[in-house]
Formats: C-alpha cells, structure tokens, sequence
C-alpha cells in the first residue's frame, strides 16, 4: 500500500516501431500515429540541457506493490486477460525523505510484463493493459550507470529456447534522459508523499508478440542486463478459472 507502481513507454525505437505496427487502423498505414508522434517528441525534446525542464513522456500506472513479483515467482494472465508478455527493461526504485525528496536507491532489472493483445485492441485499452503484475530482481544495483547497458530476453519453452534477442537501453539508446523521466514522474505533489516507495519502469528494447509470439502456459521469461547481476527468471501461469462477475454491494 506504500508503494507505486509505474513506468514510460515509447522511449525505444524498437517498441515504438511495434506499437506503432498494434496501432495502425485495419493495417492501413496511416501518416503518423499517436505512438510515433510521442516517440518523436522524446527524440526531439527528450534530453534536455542540465537544468533544464524537456518533454514529458508517456506514463502509465500499474499498481501498488501488491503487483510486484520477485525472480522465480509466476507471473499470471489473470481470467479476464486476453494476453500477457514480457517486457524486458531496467526500473528505478526510488523512496520518498521526510523532507518531501525522491531519492533513487539503485536501478533494478525488471519484466514489465502487459496484456499486448487489449492494448491492440484499441490504443485506449492502454492503461488497464498495463494493470499486471510484473517481476524485478534478483538484485538491487546501487550507484549504477545508465548510460548504455546490454542485455538478452529469451523464451523457453520445454527447456528449449524458442526466442531470444539482444536487448539494449540506458541513455544513449533512449529518447528521454534519465533526468527528465524522474521530473516528469515526481512533478506531482501526490508522488511526494513522504515513505513512499516508487518501482519506475524505464521502457522496453524489444517484446517477442512484436514477433509474433505468444506465450503459453509455462513458458519461462529471462532478462539479464550486462552489469546488473544473475538473470531474472520467471514461469507464465494461465488462470484455469472463469471470469467472476462483481458487484458493488450497498452498505
């Protein structure tokens, strides 16, 4: 309850390529879409001078930390999912001082993990796309650099690997600096609370449903960033149960 949950998309030209692709209308290429005009903001405005105030970026919400998963638990399309896949990124863990102050505690390698079947769907299912748990870990990384990191996201399948790609990010491979996505998601007085704790998500190099893969029931997901310790690993678990209808009682 003492923790958000959030992240920044379209801040890689590779997702953004991808998004672009679930949100074309019926496949016909339109001029340009929502996704790759934000994509083009950050390029244009993303890394402001020091001192300096840039484009604010995409922001999404996922949870509390009721969401969060550590290596080697499941991570699970719930019953009224229509999908889940992994989402290989870095996150920021941050704390909020008594004083008001965010304070970055260390970067962490994450599995964002969203419903990318919704969010095609219609671009406006984003944000409850988003509403996932998702995993970070094993290891906490205090005082790293985020300029240019690398790292590998894989699929396994039956102990077979039935995906992979190589992976980059950090500053050099993003349209926002670092600096700028922590204004934009600490400008507001409600994420200044004193003792709260923040898991930012910093965006995705690449997802294996832009390759058209779907994830079964199972599948082990992998990220590992160079620098950022041992893999994190985590098993997709399909709900077997069917969806419950709920309703609001009056008190």
């Amino acid at each position: 309850a003492h923790c958000m949950v959030s992240g920044t998309g379209l801040t890689h030209r590779k997702s953004s390529a991808n998004r672009d692709a679930m949100h074309q209308l019926d496949g016909a290429v339109s001029s340009v879409t929502d996704s790759m005009r934000m994509y083009q903001w950050g390029a244009e405005a993303g890394h402001p001078d020091p001192g300096a105030i840039g484009v604010q970026p995409e922001w999404f919400y996922k949870g509390s930390g009721a969401v969060l998963r550590a290596h080697g638990d499941d991570l699970n399309i719930p019953d009224f999912a229509e999908d889940g896949g992994e989402e290989p990124e870095i996150a920021g863990a941050y704390v909020v001082g008594f004083d008001g102050s965010p304070y970055r505690v260390g970067l962490v390698t994450a599995n964002e993990f969203s419903d990318h079947r919704m969010e095609r769907r219609n671009y406006l299912y984003l944000a409850p796309s988003k509403l996932r748990c998702c995993a970070i870990g094993p290891e906490l990384i205090a005082g790293a650099s985020f300029d240019s990191i690398d790292g590998d996201v894989r699929v396994e399948r039956g102990g077979a690997t039935v995906w992979s790609q190589h992976i980059t990010t950090g500053e050099a491979n993003m349209v926002h600096s670092l600096a700028n996505l922590e204004h934009h998601h600490f400008k507001y007085p409600e994420h200044r609370l004193p003792g709260i704790a923040h898991i930012h998500f910093f965006g995705a190099d690449a997802f294996s449903f832009g390759d058209g893969i779907e994830l079964r029931d199972g599948d082990v997901m992998e990220v590992v960033w160079k620098g950022f310790g041992r893999p994190l690993r985590n098993s997709l678990s399909v709900a077997r149960s069917r969806s419950q209808l709920w309703k609001a009682r009056p008190l």
